[in-house]
C-alpha cells in the first residue's frame, strides 16, 4: 500500500494541505501579472505552493504560460542565462519543432547551439557562445517578454533558489541588471524564492538593493493545528486506518508545526499502525526519528564554535534575557558582542530564524536533539 503522506518532493492533490489563502493570492498574482517573492525558512512548502498556484492559474487562463526554473546548481551567469532560455522556450513551445523553431527565431544577435535526445519528447536544450551572451544579454533578458507580445501570450517565471545569483561575480550588477530589464515588462512576471531565508531577505527587504520592493512580499506563516490535525485524520482514513485526536495534536506539537517533518512524522506513525495509531505510537514514531537524524545533528553541532553552543544552550533553556550579565556568566557566553556574533552566524548557517525580531530554530528536531539528547549530558 502506498504511503499516505510526501515529504522531500512535491505535494500535489491529496498530500497538499491549508495555504489556502496563499494559493488563492498567488494565482490572482499570476492571473494578474503581479510580481511576487516568497519568503519563508527552509522545507515549508514553498515549490508545493508555486507548483499548485500554477495549475490553477493556467486552468484558469489559457493564454497563461508558467515558468519553472531551479537555481539549485547555478554559480554564474553563463549557466544562468542558458537555463532562462531553455525553459522560456520549453514552457511556450508545445512540441520540439516548435521549440527549435522559437530558439532559431527569437533571436537576432545570439545564435543558440540546439541539441535534443534520442527521445524526440525530450526537452530541447540550449546553450550560446558565453562570448556572445556578454556582449548580448537582453536578448535573452527579454526573450519572454517578445514571445508573450508575438504569441499573444502572459507568462509567469517561477525561480527557485533565487537567492544563488548572489554567488555569482559582481552580484549586485548582476541584479540591477536583471531589474533594469524586467521592472520594464508588461506581459511577463516573477515569482521568486528561495531555502535560505535570510539571503532573500537581504536581496528584497534590503533598500540598498536592486530587487527592493521588486514586487509582492509573501511570507509563509506556519500551517494551522487544526488544519494539520484533520489533514492526518483524512489521509489515515484514506487508507482504512484511523488516528486520535491526541495522537494528531501530538504529532503537530512535536514538529512545532513544521509542514515537512508533520508529514514525516506521520509516516513513521501511519507505518507503524495497524489499525488504530495511539499517542504510545506517535511517540515511538518521533524517537525514532530522532535517531534516524542524530548523525546529522551531530554533524552539524560539530562544526558550531564554542561560543555558538554556548548561545543555543541558553536559547534551548528558554533564558528571554540572554545579554544580561547573569544569564552570560551561567552559560559562559564572553561578550554581548559574542552574542551579536553567534546570532549571525547561526542565522546565516540556517539553524536559527529571524522573524521581526524573534529568534527561533528553523528546524524543531534539532532542537529537541539538542535540548535532550546534546545539552542533556
Amino acid at each position: 500500500m502506498e504511503t499516505p503522506f510526501i515529504f522531500g518532493k512535491i505535494a500535489t492533490d491529496k498530500n497538499f494541505t491549508d495555504r489556502e489563502k496563499e494559493t488563492t493570492d498567488l494565482v490572482q498574482n499570476f492571473t494578474s501579472l503581479i510580481n511576487t517573492i516568497i519568503i519563508s525558512p527552509r522545507r515549508w512548502g514553498k515549490s508545493s505552493l508555486v507548483n499548485k498556484a500554477a495549475k490553477l492559474a493556467m486552468a484558469q487562463d489559457g493564454n497563461l504560460r508558467i515558468c519553472h526554473i531551479d537555481l539549485f546548481n547555478v554559480r554564474n551567469e553563463e549557466h544562468f542565462y542558458s537555463l532562462l532560455a531553455q525553459k522560456i522556450i520549453a514552457a511556450t513551445s508545445t512540441k520540439w519543432e516548435e521549440a527549435i523553431e522559437n530558439a532559431n527565431g527569437f533571436f537576432s544577435h545570439l545564435v543558440p547551439k540546439i541539441s535534443i535526445g534520442t527521445d524526440p519528447t525530450n526537452e530541447v536544450s540550449i546553450d550560446f557562445d558565453w562570448e556572445e551572451v556578454k556582449r548580448n544579454p537582453n536578448e535573452v533578458l527579454d526573450l519572454a517578454e517578445k514571445i508573450a507580445r508575438e504569441k499573444g501570450l502572459k507568462i509567469v517565471i517561477c525561480i527557485d533558489e533565487f537567492q544563488n545569483i548572489t554567488e555569482f561575480t559582481d552580484p549586485d550588477y548582476f541584479q540591477k541588471r536583471l531589474r533594469s530589464h524586467w521592472q520594464l515588462h508588461q506581459n511577463v512576471a516573477y515569482c521568486l524564492y528561495g531555502s535560505k531565508r535570510h539571503m532573500m531577505m537581504e536581496v528584497f527587504a534590503d533598500s540598498s538593493k536592486p530587487f527592493y520592493k521588486f514586487g509582492n512580499l509573501m511570507f509563509l506563516n506556519k500551517i494551522d493545528t487544526h488544519c494539520l490535525m484533520q489533514f492526518f485524520k483524512s489521509r489515515f482514513a484514506d487508507t482504512g486506518k484511523s488516528i486520535s485526536d491526541e495522537a494528531s495534536r501530538l504529532i503537530v506539537e512535536l514538529v512545532d508545526n513544521h509542514p515537512y517533518y508533520a508529514q514525516q512524522l506521520a509516516q513513521l506513525s501511519w507505518l507503524r499502525t495497524t489499525s488504530d495509531c495511539t499517542v504510545e505510537i506517535v511517540r515511538e514514531a518521533h524517537t525514532a526519528l530522532v535517531e534516524q537524524l542524530s548523525l546529522l545533528f551531530v554533524t552539524i553541532t560539530e562544526k558550531l564554535t564554542i561560543q555558538q553552543l554556548n548561545y543555543l544552550k541558553a536559547l534551548i533553556a528558554g533564558e528571554r534575557a540572554i545579554s544580561s550579565t547573569e544569564v552570560m556568566h551561567r552559560y559562559h557566553i564572553s561578550s554581548t558582542t559574542s552574542i551579536s556574533r553567534s546570532k549571525a552566524a547561526l542565522i546565516k548557517n540556517d539553524i536559527l530564524d529571524n522573524k521581526a525580531g524573534e529568534i527561533s530554530f528553523q528546524d524543531p528536531i534539532y532542537a529537541y536533539w539538542l535540548k535532550t539528547e546534546y545539552f542533556a549530558k
